[in-house]
């Protein structure tokens, strides 16, 4: 039984984007490992940016410093 466990920043993702990478993501499955589509599990989880961090910064930090125009790593 496949397990898909999608992380993704809370930024604006709709509901439509979401069934699109469920359906795709179940189709890869059944194509590439020959697996149900009833036997396939996704879960999409949100994180919010300032819950999210990378290069020494939160996400909503790094992408602040990218708008600004400045380096976003210090």
């Amino acid at each position: 039984m496949p397990f898909v466990n999608l992380k993704i920043t809370r930024d604006g993702v709709t509901r439509e984007q979401k069934t699109q990478v469920i359906a795709e993501f179940t189709e890869t499955l059944e194509r590439v490992l020959k697996k149900p589509p009833e036997w396939t599990h996704i879960v999409i989880e949100e994180i919010d940016t300032d819950d999210w961090g990378f290069a020494g910064l939160t996400t909503t930090e790094y992408r602040k410093r990218l708008a600004d125009g400045a380096k976003p790593a210090q």
